[in-house]
């Protein structure tokens, strides 16, 4: 659906976006991650037609958006961080007036019109003021103006920003079940939106791509090879004794827990899962095991990790 190589954008004295490539499939729903000023608004004004690369080449649905802009804009619907929303308009008068843009026909438009309504969550306030109308219900207006065409690929620029937990939770759930017919390229530079609604991330920091897989891999990858904490009910010096004799442990450290359990942090080797070993010799043992867990690493650790790379981490 989307192919980018090369995409470079300039500005006096700046350069926002340096030799990005990355394409992305049909049916992903996908996020760009970044901190403010990372170039991911950028890309997606490029990528919607609405400014030009300095270099480079995007294509959306196999056509350049340089010199095909008329056919990439009939295949997108585009939500913008600060959505321009006639807000002296009624909710379904505004729709009508965004589907007829679009090119929908007067039935056509009265269709989509319900339809989006309906899967937005509108229907109650279709007949009021937009801008009477709360951040949350105006970023649903923002959404629904954005599918009304019923396009390919939609395209949303921070869409939770400004939003209350429930509004958040709302959305979130649309952009998850949008996904099931659409496209969708998403950005945000808070976390949890990514690792809740979408199935690969891109990781970007000063205009260019530091990582690109599934939250689940990049954890993966980031958890190779991770400490293991495991509680166990032994004297400490037998424990000792055991994390020493196995050349697995690289290192480890023993400390009292509650009652009669050590809690054991061991650093595996390098590709090494120690926990069926720990289980096995506890077992062995007869040694009690209340907890065997290996550290897993959240996005945030992630994202701190792949764009502070010169920093030492704090332990």
């Amino acid at each position: 659906m989307i192919e980018v190589e090369n995409l470079t954008k300039r500005y006096t004295g700046h350069t926002a976006v340096t030799g990005l490539s990355f394409t992305v499939g049909r049916g992903e729903i996908v996020g760009l991650l970044g901190p403010n000023g990372a170039g991911k608004s950028t890309i997606m004004r490029i990528l919607s037609c609405y400014m030009p690369a300095t270099s480079g080449t995007a294509r959306v649905a196999g056509y350049d958006v340089f010199t095909q802009a008329d056919e990439v804009r009939r295949r997108i619907g585009y939500m913008p961080e600060n959505n321009p929303l006639h807000r002296d308009m009624r909710v379904r008068e505004y729709l009508k007036f965004r589907a007829r843009l679009k090119g929908l026909g007067r039935a056509r438009s009265r269709e989509r019109i319900d339809v989006v309504m309906q899967q937005c969550g509108l229907t109650e306030v279709s007949r009021r003021i937009i801008g009477q109308l709360s951040k949350g219900f105006q970023q649903r207006v923002g959404l629904a103006d954005a599918l009304v065409h019923e396009p390919e690929l939609i395209i949303l620029d921070e869409p939770t920003i400004g939003l209350d937990p429930n509004q958040i939770r709302a959305v979130r759930q649309l952009i998850k079940d949008l996904g099931q017919k659409h496209t969708v390229l998403i950005s945000t530079h808070i976390l949890p939106e990514v690792e809740m609604t979408c199935s690969r991330v891109l990781i970007l920091h000063q205009g260019r791509i530091l990582a690109a897989d599934t939250p689940e891999n990049l954890q993966k990858i980031m958890s190779d090879g991770g400490q293991v904490i495991a509680e166990i009910a032994a004297p400490e010096e037998e424990l000792r004794a055991c994390w020493e004799e196995i050349p697995e442990v690289e290192d480890f450290d023993v400390s009292a827990a509650e009652g009669e359990y050590r809690r054991c942090a061991l650093t595996p080797r390098p590709g090494v899962d120690l926990r069926p070993a720990i289980f096995a010799l506890a077992r062995e043992r007869g040694w009690p095991l209340r907890e065997l867990t290996r550290s897993r690493y959240s996005l945030e650790d992630i994202f701190v990790r792949v764009t502070r790379p010169d920093k030492e981490e704090d332990n």
